[in-house]
């Protein structure tokens, strides 16, 4: 299954339909508190990267939006310590990719873009947020795995995402997920802990896993 079909399937009409509740990016700012349970209580700190996911419109209003969100992302840089990529991937779903070292900033950051697309009356474009962190000695999992929360704007939640680390050896190219698999015992583990934290999916057929094209990479790589 390719990035096409897995965002179709996370973030489509089926999703929305079924939705409990309306987005909200305001639900991003729970991330603010909850990198600090991760790592505090769980053992997973901030990777220092975050991106935001939305579909393409193809109208000249649109992409001044994303402009903007681009020149206030580039002004910002020095002062919030963030580094922002665009990219469109080969399905043309659009990605914004952020770096920093400070976790507050990498969420302030989402939650700008995503605000501005909602004001510029984008926001039924707008797919997914996610925010990596990865595995420290005290997770009680390979040191180093990584782990996502992915927030749904069709759904108005969040769920935690944990693939399997790559075997070492086993090597790559198993396009779209084939043969990955996922970390069920610690994606339960951190619903527990952070359920009440953050607005958590209830149901667990929403928590889609968004596989990378290469074993081992971020779901947007």
């Amino acid at each position: 299954m390719g990035l096409f079909d897995r965002v179709r399937q996370l973030l489509g009409v089926g999703a929305e339909a079924a939705a409990t509740r309306d987005a909200d990016p305001e639900d991003l700012f729970g991330m603010s508190t909850a990198y600090v349970t991760m790592e505090a209580e769980l053992g997973y700190a901030p990777a220092g990267t975050a991106a935001l996911c939305f579909s393409d419109v193809d109208s000249t209003s649109f992409r001044d939006t994303v402009a903007e969100v681009r020149e206030i992302l580039d002004a910002s840089a020095e002062e919030m310590g963030t580094v922002a990529e665009f990219h469109e991937d080969e399905y043309g779903y659009q990605w914004i990719v952020l770096q920093a070292s400070d976790p507050e900033a990498l969420v302030t950051s989402v939650h700008f873009a995503a605000d501005t697309l909602i004001e510029g009356r984008y926001g039924s474009r707008l797919l997914a947020a996610l925010f990596a962190f990865e595995a420290t000695d005290r997770a009680g999992t390979p040191e180093g795995q990584h782990v996502y929360w992915v927030y749904s704007f069709r759904r108005g939640a969040y769920y935690p995402f944990a693939p399997e680390p790559v075997a070492s050896g086993s090597g790559g190219g198993s396009s779209g997920g084939a043969a990955q698999e996922r970390a069920e015992s610690v994606e339960y583990k951190l619903s527990g802990v952070l359920d009440g934290e953050l607005s958590v999916e209830d149901d667990r057929e929403y928590w889609y896993p968004l596989w990378p094209d290469d074993p081992g990479n971020h779901p947007w790589e």
